[in-house]
């Protein structure tokens, strides 16, 4: 079978496409294997954010009307742009293993965040990064940042920015780790959900491809993939909330850390919930519950106001 890979045409979309072409290329039953890269309306316009324009269900509506039309089998995504309800007709047949699922401070003189001068422009258009920097430096000014990574890091490489806030692992797979300042740990900030894990997706009823794409997923990402995932469903927060969550296993037992934040940092509903780890959905959406109940509800619907 030939496998058309619908993507994005950023460096790091087709980096992930070609990385999912590779591992293809070594499952029976696949003969070939193109990709099919797509501009998309995310991808087009920078001068607004994304919440304004429809959010970053943007990235993937063109890449699903490729596999609707029949134009590609398959679509490469960040899991962590993919919106939790998934569309009618579509599913994530696999997720990869997970890559380093935090965030990555870069500053423009290799300065820490905790050094940097009172006031400091630092860029970053998601509000879940922006609150739980605010609370780790209320006084800093986060200043909208669109474009892919090389974008971003020109801009701040010009003065734009005294520092950026990026995705870790989409730094590595370009081979871009010698910017990153400093790491955040879960602590100082809690990752988008299944942040570093690559998804692959699919129209229902693929049997064919659901088998060959079966040979790629990854057991443990597909449960902290589940439990963080629950959580944004079951609140009904989409990807630019200030809501995060995190799941970590260790032999039978998940753990999922999640929060839901003021977009100035200074009001955070924490949670921890553990349990079997076969119960992954089952425990995001717990932590969730447990959020709502202790006035999530109220500071996501202040955000929509």
């Amino acid at each position: 079978m030939k496998i058309r890979i619908a993507t994005r045409k950023s460096e790091l979309a087709l980096w992930q496409a070609k990385h999912v072409a590779q591992r293809l290329e070594f499952v029976d039953g696949v003969s070939a294997v193109e990709l099919v890269p797509l501009s998309t309306r995310g991808d087009e316009i920078l001068d607004k954010s994304l919440q304004k324009i429809g959010g970053k269900g943007l990235f993937i509506k063109e890449l699903e009307s490729a596999l609707k039309a029949g134009d590609a089998d398959i679509a490469v995504h960040s899991m962590k742009d993919v919106p939790a309800a998934m569309p009618r007709g579509f599913c994530i047949a696999a997720v990869l293993e997970r890559a380093d699922p935090s965030d990555a401070f870069v500053s423009r003189n290799g300065a820490a965040l905790r050094d940097l001068a009172d006031g400091a422009r630092i860029g970053s258009s998601s509000l879940r990064r922006q609150s739980q920097l605010k609370a780790l430096r209320p006084d800093v000014n986060v200043i909208p940042l669109r474009g892919n990574v090389n974008t971003r890091l020109a801009k701040l490489a010009a003065g734009e920015y005294d520092a950026i806030i990026l995705a870790t692992a989409g730094l590595h797979r370009l081979g871009l780790e010698s910017h990153i300042t400093e790491t955040f740990s879960p602590e100082q900030m809690l990752p988008a959900a299944a942040q570093g894990v690559i998804g692959i997706e699919c129209r229902e009823g693929r049997d064919d491809l659901a088998t060959i794409l079966a040979e790629l997923e990854d057991p443990l990402s597909k449960l902290t993939t589940a439990a963080e995932r629950a959580v944004a469903a079951t609140l009904n927060a989409s990807c630019q909330s200030p809501v995060a969550s995190f799941a970590e296993i260790s032999g039978d037992l998940l753990t999922i850390r999640a929060l839901v934040a003021s977009a100035d940092g200074r009001t955070i509903i924490r949670e921890v919930v553990s349990g079997a780890r076969n119960d992954a959905a089952a425990l995001g959406r717990s932590a969730a519950e447990k959020m709502l109940a202790n006035g999530a509800a109220e500071l996501l619907r202040e955000l929509v106001g």
